[in-house]
């Protein structure tokens, strides 16, 4: 991996994470089509950008997370919120985690999602747009625990983890807003523990980095960070004005696209 194909790489994730559209089918195409999908630094670096886009949240969302007035009633229901449905994904992820490594080794799998989710947010678009007015802005704790239910749907390669809870949210009759933040506040804890581990258990399998290879991780995460920010204002403001539908299209196109790359021989590698 040179400088240019970590940039990309760190567009394209600050781009879709935090879109229903998966980073996973994303990263197998660019990574793939750039022929260093193997390589056991691209794994590492794909991995470890997500702290990039993390911080994004954190960095945006500052007055929900560290709010001037300090700990109070209102900042303890919210980080008790994320808690209680980030413990189904903690629970689930470690106890299916070879299973999970197993489906993320499937491009197909990872191409049937993308199109079945896709046919599955324009039937859900339709309904939004029909029962708009009924949707409202209150999480509750048990609403919370539900859409962290969702999430784990996500852990199947493909399904996108924001994607998952948005509908989560959605399924709770929260509106489109309320639960697109509600995704991205979830995304803190859960894509850090993720990315931790991960990172964690590539070095110790023994993969090192040199230092050109640093500034490179340096370079991504910063990338990630700027990227993701602009992805997530520009998302917010799309979402309310235009709804789910694009992201539906846009996942059967890049789903049929894996499957029409597998089908004339292109061997596509999963990252991360």
């Amino acid at each position: 991996m040179n400088f240019i194909e970590a940039v990309i790489l760190a567009i394209i994730e600050g781009i879709t994470e935090f879109l229903p559209i998966s980073s996973t089918g994303h990263m197998i195409i660019a990574s793939s089509l750039m022929g260093i999908a193997e390589d056991d630094f691209t794994k590492t670096f794909t991995v470890s950008i997500q702290f990039g886009a993390i911080l994004s949240v954190v960095w945006l969302y500052r007055d929900r997370f560290i709010p001037k007035g300090g700990l109070n009633k209102t900042l303890i229901g919210f980080y008790q919120k994320i808690l209680v449905a980030f413990i189904p994904a903690m629970i689930i992820g470690f106890l299916l985690d070879d299973f999970i490594d197993a489906l993320l080794g499937n491009v197909l799998v990872v191409a049937f999602t993308l199109f079945a989710g896709g046919i599955f947010i324009l039937f859900l678009d339709v309904f939004i747009r029909e029962h708009k007015d009924q949707n409202s802005e209150k999480i509750t704790t048990r609403r919370a625990f539900i859409i962290g239910l969702y999430q784990c749907i996500a852990m199947i390669p493909g399904v996108s983890r924001s994607a998952a809870s948005i509908i989560g949210g959605l399924q709770q009759q929260l509106n489109l807003k309320t639960s697109a933040e509600f995704s991205f506040f979830l995304a803190v804890p859960t894509m850090f523990a993720a990315t931790s581990y991960k990172t964690l258990k590539f070095f110790k399998e023994g993969i090192s980095v040199d230092q050109n290879q640093i500034w490179m991780l340096i370079v991504g995460n910063v990338v990630a960070f700027i990227v993701a920010a602009l992805a997530i204002k520009s998302f917010i403001g799309f979402l309310t004005k235009y709804g789910l539908r694009a992201f539906g299209y846009y996942r059967i196109v890049i789903g049929i696209l894996i499957i029409i790359l597998v089908a004339f021989g292109i061997d596509l590698k999963i990252t991360g």
